[in-house]
């Protein structure tokens, strides 16, 4: 899920970003906007976000211009220490309005509205990649191995010698079950979409774990699970609270 932070206040966006990255660990901030000028300059620019977080008083304006000059089709959740605002929140595609400092408990609930609300929506027509998943699940067509560039020489790795995979530093790794490294050309999501998803699962952003990989799991705080990978990661490999119950029904299909 794509996410879009409109924030004037750095401690304040980041503190929201780190919140929302605690709560789901598949969620992407794309981008944070500290401006009603940079905001529409990239909402003008860009496809538009699954979600976005406005502040509403920003220091060149209020976040209702950036909605009143462009064409936007996301829902917002508005952000602000101040409450008079609110009915004309409303007036917009408006999920929540919540008061600063946002309390945690507070923005899951404003996630579990929005998502709540997408459910009752029609269904989005199905993207090519959506029917390329398909077709691969049904024919068992997924990927075999992965082309690894070492230094002058190429060396192909099978996806049954594949552990798991990781990115660090923007770089993707696939890490083997013999406890060797390789950097990949391809991103996580790209892996994601070719990979056999009874064999692996996306466990948060940076992570693709293997099912043979999976040594021990353990209950965490904050409702998520902790993986013990078999090799190691130097990661933390965390399951999100939001994405536990789909890692516990993949475990026992």
């Amino acid at each position: 899920m794509k996410v879009v932070i409109v924030e004037d206040e750095l401690h304040s966006a980041e503190r929201l970003r780190k919140m929302l990255l605690s709560l789901d660990g598949i969620l992407e901030v794309e981008s944070i906007l500290d401006s009603v000028a940079r905001a529409m300059e990239w909402f003008r620019d860009n496809s538009p976000p699954d979600l976005a977080f406005f502040d509403i008083q920003l220091g060149d304006g209020n976040s209702f211009e950036i909605l009143q000059q462009v064409n936007t089709t996301f829902p917002v959740i508005f952000t602000t220490a101040f409450d008079e605002y609110a009915i004309k929140a409303f007036k917009f595609q408006s999920i929540d309005y919540l008061l600063k400092p946002i309390e945690e408990e507070e923005l899951q609930q404003a996630l579990h509205k929005f998502r709540s609300q997408q459910s009752l929506l029609p269904s989005r027509p199905v993207q090519p990649e959506a029917l390329a998943s398909a077709h691969r699940l049904i024919t068992g067509d997924f990927k075999k191995r992965f082309l690894i560039k070492i230094g002058d020489q190429y060396k192909p790795v099978s996806i049954t010698e594949t552990a798991y995979f990781y990115s660090s530093d923007n770089q993707s790794y696939l890490m083997s079950l013999s406890g060797k490294s390789y950097p990949i050309d391809q991103s996580l999501e790209q892996v994601d979409r070719s990979v056999n998803p009874l064999e692996f699962f996306r466990v948060s952003r940076k992570m693709l774990v293997n099912l043979t990989a999976i040594k021990e799991v353990h209950t965490y705080f904050n409702s998520r699970l902790l993986i013990k990978l078999d090799p190691p990661v130097e990661l933390e490999c965390i399951v999100s609270r939001e994405r536990v119950s789909d890692f516990k029904s993949w475990m026992d299909l």
